[in-house]
């Protein structure tokens, strides 16, 4: 007998590294591994790959049985007998000439496409591996066996690079030549979610399609990639049939989950598949124990995010479900299902969002944005749904807002609000009010004082004619807040006055109410009124920490660092600052957190490091282009940067602040952020301003000019100091 009876390669093997290497560690720790994945993910390819490594190992070799072609269950021990090259004409049955043969041996079987006899398959192998010690299993499968001390390895879709390697080398061996632009390449294999089967479907079109053709249509990917290649087995002809080889094993239920899971995009709770998924014919409470199911055939897998565990079907595998529910005729009562629940879960978003699970409503509606997005494409298609929209979009003014998706939600609310929209009556419904104010503020956020103005002017107006008072007290406070961007300091005042006395009389409290609180104190501060300033944002640096509430926290401690800094308090200014962009930082408040830079490099100038400040300032630009118009084109906001520069310029020079300034430019955002927070450095190390007192952050002052420090790459003199 053969010590192996592994198939030769027929083409090159690509990448893989760390699975292969990871495999070949299981195989010396565990007598039982089985690589799991869903079909066409590569589990044969890597099984063999790795067997072939490591049959060094094994003093009687390594043996492939397929049971792929099997459908009758007892056929199982016969299809290991064959594969092990063994003949016996006696009466024993198989089982028992395999316990025989294998008792002494020490010999590596590898076991592929068990999936469909996996309960008579895990019988054998158990009872195998009891008898015979020195028999080591590879089994390449959709699902685990489920036998003791099985070891399981969840092979998941390639790295883009590998994928696009593999992409690249089949097409040349199909004879497509160069495939063309590798941006191009990069978005094909994640568009066939690198999965290997794909690809290499995909590549032996190349020599007829071009790879930006491919992409035009995949939009129906199983029709394209319709024929495999000559000597393939049945299972491996055709995307469909890879995916359909999964599919046929499944239990009815099985099936019916997975049709239904094909309306959510990205990943999904358990509580949402409860709601979306289940009926009569999939009882809530049957729910988890078909979801494990479809978990453990590696139709779905378990993913650890930010907002805890979720799960995720690969698109190939979701686009193969959705024609399925499409055949069972319930694609879109399961759509409206799927978007009742994700309007729901906005709200619940938007109500917690004033209160302690701040950070985790950020966390949970960055996970959620997927399904939030389909929910909303939902309402979008039907004009009888668009104060659906409109109220979908306008409740996720925390997330545009407050954590830097102020393009986002520009978009989706410019959406909700345009074109065709339902009859008249219903245009002046509360819903399509809330989504003009907050596309007012979002425009406000991002320069846009034109698109801001008509909608708080169209707002405000429809408020008034239908008594909407909480609308109108909106549009009110988001008018005073453009008039403060724009320098009006005394119509910001009395604009934002007004709507916080009108959200007192409705009983309005959130964090839009509370920031309508710091932007007054804003426009006091602008106008010379610190103490009136400081002692608004006491008052909402205190509710905060009442309810937990940590956003609009963050800019209430921003006007109290500006107060500190024009006091002189250096210390105060740059502790509340730290915090400050922290919390920003956190949640992703591109805004909240270049606003906190800026100040903080004034601070750092003021406090003798020049050099330092430089490069805060420079690391705010990027941020800046991120989110609009610098400094919102205000003179006030600007105050604090203009003397910065002013400092640091006279402490530096020209040529010296420019460098540093290039190099805060060249950070990335997690970098600045990073030396935003560090401890700063002592006085005596860097260029200083000197001056031991901060003049006020809008009036300019001398200060003598210290040596300078270097920064990275800049030439020297011969005496080492920086040149110019």
């Amino acid at each position: 007998m053969r010590r192996s009876n592994l198939p030769a390669e027929l083409n090159r093997f690509v990448g893989r590294a760390a699975e292969q290497d990871r495999l070949a560690l299981l195989l010396d720790e565990f007598r039982l591994v089985t690589v799991g994945g869903v079909g066409g993910v590569g589990k044969t390819r890597l099984a063999l790959r790795v067997a072939a490594a490591v049959q060094k190992r094994y003093a009687d070799g390594v043996r492939l049985a397929e049971l792929a072609p099997l459908r009758d269950p007892e056929l199982v021990a016969h299809a290991l007998v064959e594969a092990l090259g063994l003949t016996d004409h006696t009466l024993r049955g198989p089982r028992e000439v395999l316990l025989e043969h294998l008792a002494d041996s020490r010999l590596l079987l590898v076991v592929d496409g068990f999936e469909h006899l996996v309960e008579e398959c895990a019988g054998l192998v158990r009872e195998l591996l009891r008898g015979c010690p020195g028999l080591t299993v590879l089994a390449a499968g959709r699902r685990p066996l489920r036998v003791d001390g099985e070891a399981v390895l969840s092979l998941a879709p390639m790295e883009e690079g590998d994928a696009a390697a593999l992409l690249a080398g089949r097409a040349a061996e199909a004879g497509a030549g160069a495939v063309g632009d590798a941006g191009a390449l990069r978005e094909l294999c994640r568009r066939l979610d690198g999965i290997p089967l794909a690809l290499e479907l995909a590549a032996a079109r190349l020599p007829v399609l071009t790879v930006e053709q491919m992409l035009q249509r995949l939009d129906d990917r199983f029709r394209l990639l319709d024929r495999g290649r000559r000597g393939a087995l049945p299972r491996h002809q055709t995307l469909r049939t890879a995916i359909g080889w999964s599919h046929e094993l499944c239990t009815p239920e099985e099936r019916l989950l997975w049709a239904r899971l094909s309306v959510f995009a990205g990943p999904f709770d358990l509580e949402a598949v409860e709601y979306v998924c289940a009926g009569r014919e999939l009882p809530a409470e049957r729910v988890v124990d078909v979801l494990g199911e479809l978990l453990s055939q590696s139709l779905v897998f378990r993913e650890e995010t930010a907002a805890g565990p979720r799960y995720r079907m690969l698109d190939t595998v979701g686009a193969y479900g959705a024609e399925w529910l499409a055949a069972l005729g319930d694609t879109e009562r399961m759509r409206r299902r799927h978007r009742d629940w994700y309007m729901g879960l906005a709200t619940w978003c938007e109500l917690e969002w004033f209160g302690p699970r701040q950070a985790e409503v950020a966390a949970c509606t960055d996970v959620a944005l997927p399904n939030l997005r389909a929910a909303l494409e939902l309402c979008l298609e039907s004009a009888r749904d668009a104060s659906l929209a409109q109220h979908l979009a306008g409740t996720l003014w925390f997330y545009w807002a407050g954590c830097g998706r102020l393009s986002e939600g520009r978009h989706w609310l410019g959406r909700a609000l345009d074109g065709s929209g339902p009859p008249a009556a219903a245009a002046h419904g509360d819903a399509r009010l809330k989504a003009l104010w907050v596309l007012g503020y979002v425009a406000i956020l991002q320069g846009d004082p034109t698109a801001a103005v008509a909608a708080l002017h169209e707002c405000g107006e429809r408020a008034r004619a239908t008594g909407n008072a909480v609308a109108e007290a909106y549009a009110t406070h988001r008018m005073g807040c453009l008039a403060l961007l724009s320098d009006d300091m005394p119509r910001a005042e009395e604009l934002i006055g007004r709507a916080l006395e009108s959200y007192r009389e409705l009983g309005e409290l959130n964090s839009n109410v509370l920031m309508g609180q710091v932007e007054l104190a804003l426009a006091r501060a602008f106008q010379g009124d610190l103490e009136g300033a400081v002692a608004l944002c006491a008052e909402v640096r205190e509710i905060c920490e009442e309810r937990g509430e940590r956003w609009t926290r963050a800019y209430a401690l921003y006007v109290l660092a500006f107060a500190a800094l024009t006091d002189g308090d250096h210390v105060s200014a740059r502790e509340l600052l730290t915090e400050c962009v922290t919390i920003n930082h956190t949640f992703h408040d591109l805004v909240g957190l270049v606003l906190a830079l800026e100040l903080l490099a004034l601070v750092t100038a003021t406090e003798g490091d020049a050099a330092e400040a430089a490069v805060l300032q420079g690391a705010a630009m990027p941020v800046w282009d991120s989110v609009g118009m610098p400094l919102f084109g205000s003179a006030h906001f600007n105050g604090p940067r203009a003397l910065c520069a002013g400092k640091a310029t006279e402490a530096l020079g020209g040529e010296g602040y420019g460098a540093w300034y290039r190099e805060g430019q060249g950070l990335s955002l997690d970098a600045a952020v990073d030396r935003a927070l560090a401890e700063r450095r002592s006085r005596g190390g860097g260029g200083g301003c000197g001056g031991a007192a901060a003049p006020r952050p809008f009036r300019t002052g001398r200060a003598p000019v210290p040596k300078t420090r270097k920064p990275a790459g800049s030439p020297t003199t011969a005496g080492g100091e920086a040149a110019g």
